[in-house]
């Protein structure tokens, strides 16, 4: 049975800021009051840095050489030298997405679509990856994924594609959970209980359909929900429905952002984590690996000559000599294992490989631009369905359905209803919303028949534990296609930062503002 879900709220609509602590402020421009319902009803949340989503760690951003811990290039590639480049401050997941962690996204996909065999089979992950034709591996064909001993162990056979479709749904999830914490979305069963007839739409939330105005219930206590719920009615509402609420807004700053796949040079920033080498912005020592030293050994003490990741040491050595095996673990380890590096990040080296979000190119260090360099930007748009109304068209599973950008910048309202063709811009150049193969000078024809890149390979990074330790470096580089597993290959999610790029600014030399000289009163 699908779940069922209401929007439900108590109080006055709106203009109690949602519980966020919004203060009544006046407008700097304008002198009109915020958070005022006699003057208007402009709402203005409190301006507050949110937390990180859940398991989630703050990584501030910074300058670093992306391939400059690549000491030597064993495979000739020549596909990472050294390129200063700055990475803007984010949110990385504090261990790899575990077995455990998807049986849920499965458990969810069973409980509200069990008629729905094509999208449960498409999330399963390819158990089959374990298959070697010479090598007995099938116990953990039929173990690895579900059984209890392996649910904290990393998932693997997970496609670039299907990492990416998990990232979707535990945005969805996330701000799902929020909005019921809050009260502000309670479970049907929960009213029914008490109760209360209620009649709940069927469809899953999503988070930007929410936003839109267009995830809505069908009534409380026999009544129907009157239009405050939908932000296009109107900050105020209509005076008279008790025991509504508006639904959250982006400006209340409640919902956390999107998760995604972390950059490559994110995911190198993040596994090298120089902040632990770093004082006033010089960097004591370099690292060739996530932790401290030229080796692969602990020189702490304590844990003096333990291995600090599980690979392959040599050939045939996979976990070392039994009664003192030398990394504990024969294929994968649990996802909170070993020692975390300066920033937190558990098996940054080791364990499994880690899909990143970008296409592969060999000379994208000499392409990337030098802030936040990304490949494999494909720009997308929300469908609209109704111009008139702004509603998105939605799949089956009530998410909007995304089609290529027809413009590179916003379009007129013409150009939106369709009067006026988009395609072509100021310059009469047909617009590209795929920049995947930008700036490559081989002929996109070619692609598959003279080189095996093209723009379905991604970048994974990171080693594995059939590795050598020359892959545990975050600077190597590999790449698949993403729709292409691997028993060595899984993820973690990334999400963007808004607001300040400075984590924390205790103890920091700061400037401190004077009293505004600026006159708010109307006179």
């Amino acid at each position: 049975m699908k779940r069922l879900s209401i929007l439900f709220t108590t109080g006055i609509l709106g203009l109690a800021c949602l519980g966020l602590g919004c203060k009544s402020k006046v407008s700097s421009n304008t002198g009109w009051a915020y958070n005022d319902s006699k003057n208007g009803g402009f709402t203005v949340a409190k301006n507050i840095k949110p937390a990180p989503g859940p398991g989630l760690i703050p990584i501030e951003g910074g300058t670093f050489v992306m391939g400059g811990s690549l000491q030597q290039d064993l495979a000739y590639e020549n596909d990472n030298l050294r390129r200063r480049v700055t990475v803007p401050s984010f949110y990385m997941d504090e261990t790899e997405v575990s077995n455990v962690n998807w049986g849920e996204y499965l458990y969810w996909i069973q409980r509200n679509f069990p008629d729905d065999r094509e999208y449960y089979y498409n999330a399963l992950p390819d158990t089959l990856v374990w298959r070697r034709p010479l090598s007995y591996n099938e116990p953990y064909v039929e173990n690895y994924l579900r059984h209890p001993a392996y649910q904290d162990y990393p998932v693997i056979g997970i496609s670039w594609e299907q990492a990416k479709e998990y990232a979707e749904w535990r945005t969805d999830r996330v701000n799902e959970q929020i909005l019921r914490s809050r009260g502000i979305m309670v479970d049907f069963k929960t009213l029914s209980s008490k109760g209360n007839k209620v009649e709940a739409t069927n469809e899953p939330f999503n988070t930007d359909i929410y936003l839109n105005g267009q995830y809505q219930g069908e009534g409380i206590n026999g009544r129907r929900m009157p239009r405050d719920l939908n932000p296009a009615a109107g900050a105020e509402g209509s005076r008279g429905s008790a025991n509504v609420r508006r639904p959250v807004r982006k400006e209340d700053g409640v919902l956390q952002e999107h998760y995604r796949l972390p950059s490559e040079a994110e995911w190198e920033y993040a596994a090298l984590a120089l902040a632990g080498n770093t004082s006033d912005e010089n960097i004591a020592d370099g690292k060739i690996y996530p932790w401290s030293g030229l080796g692969v050994r602990s020189s702490s003490r304590k844990t003096q000559g333990l291995i600090m990741a599980n690979f392959k040491r040599a050939a045939g050595d996979n976990m070392g000599t039994g009664g003192a095996l030398n990394d504990k673990a024969d294929i994968t380890a649990p996802v909170r294992s070993y020692m975390p590096n300066d920033f937190g990040l558990y098996n940054m080296a080791g364990n499994v490989n880690e899909w990143v979000g970008d296409t592969y190119r060999k000379m994208s260090y000499e392409e990337f631009d030098d802030f936040n360099p990304f490949r494999g930007n494909e720009y997308l748009n929300k469908r609209i369905e109704d111009v008139g109304k702004g509603t998105y068209a939605k799949d089956k599973y009530g998410r909007p359905i995304k089609e290529p950008a027809t413009a590179r910048r916003k379009q007129t309202w013409a150009e939106l209803n369709g009067q006026v063709d988009t395609t072509k811009g100021n310059s009469g150049a047909a617009f590209t919303h795929d920049l995947r193969g930008y700036k490559d000078t081989v002929n996109q024809e070619l692609y598959g028949v003279t080189t095996l890149v093209n723009d379905r390979s991604k970048v994974y990074k990171g080693g594995s534990w059939n590795d050598r330790a020359y892959w545990l470096n975050p600077a190597t580089r590999r790449f698949m296609q993403q729709d292409e597993t691997s028993a060595e290959v899984g993820f973690r999610c990334a999400m963007n930062m808004v607001g300040s790029a400075e984590i924390n600014s205790i103890g920091k030399k700061k400037f401190k503002q004077p009293r505004s000289r600026a006159n708010t009163k109307v006179r």
